[in-house]
């Protein structure tokens, strides 16, 4: 274990496949702003190509991830095998926030099966992949996918894009956040 991989050849591209969740981490420039690491499942992630993946990014009460990567660009997903042989595969990269507006976004959703509640797709190109061996992460039964997430998107309705406005258009550190999202009151 240990390998660093110029690209995510077939056998990476079906163990990923295979995984169920991914975390996402980020930073500010500085000193000053907050880390964020968010966990993601929803088969919201796909390989594009050798060194390029995307993932889908539904609503949340925050922003943190696109703010981040607007700012710097710097991303790097995690995927760890919780069940099955030990294993864990980063994707260090920049990244690049794709939002409903954009000339692009309709060529990328295509590549899934999106669900309520997306406000943007996160496109990275990968800098570095490596892997690891894994042997500290725990053994856990997958028992299913959350419901919640896509029923308060349908919940919310005609009023989720006030959410959003309300939650999504800056981090806590007060970055940009979405930019898509109407003008009004923040």
């Amino acid at each position: 274990m240990g390998k660093v991989f110029p690209e995510l050849d077939e056998p990476l591209r079906a163990w990923i496949a295979a995984q169920r969740v991914f975390f996402v981490a980020t930073a500010p420039r500085g000193d000053g702003g907050h880390i964020n690491c968010s966990p993601k499942g929803l088969d919201s992630f796909r390989v594009l190509g050798p060194t390029t993946v995307a993932y889908l990014d539904y609503i949340g009460s925050g922003v943190e991830t696109i703010a981040q990567v607007r700012e710097n660009g710097r991303i790097l997903i995690t995927f760890c095998a919780f069940e099955g042989a030990p294993k864990i595969v980063r994707i260090h990269g920049r990244g690049t926030i794709v939002e409903p507006p954009d000339a692009e976004f309709k060529a990328l959703i295509a590549n899934f099966d999106p669900q309520p509640g997306v406000r943007a797709i996160v496109r990275i190109e990968a800098t570095r992949i490596s892997d690891s061996c894994g042997f500290g992460v725990p053994l856990l039964r997958y028992e299913g996918e959350r419901t919640q997430l896509i029923a308060s998107a349908v919940r919310k309705g005609d009023s989720l894009m006030a959410y959003q406005r309300e939650k999504n258009r800056s981090s806590i550190d007060g970055l940009p956040g979405l930019k898509w999202v109407e003008p009004g009151p923040a």
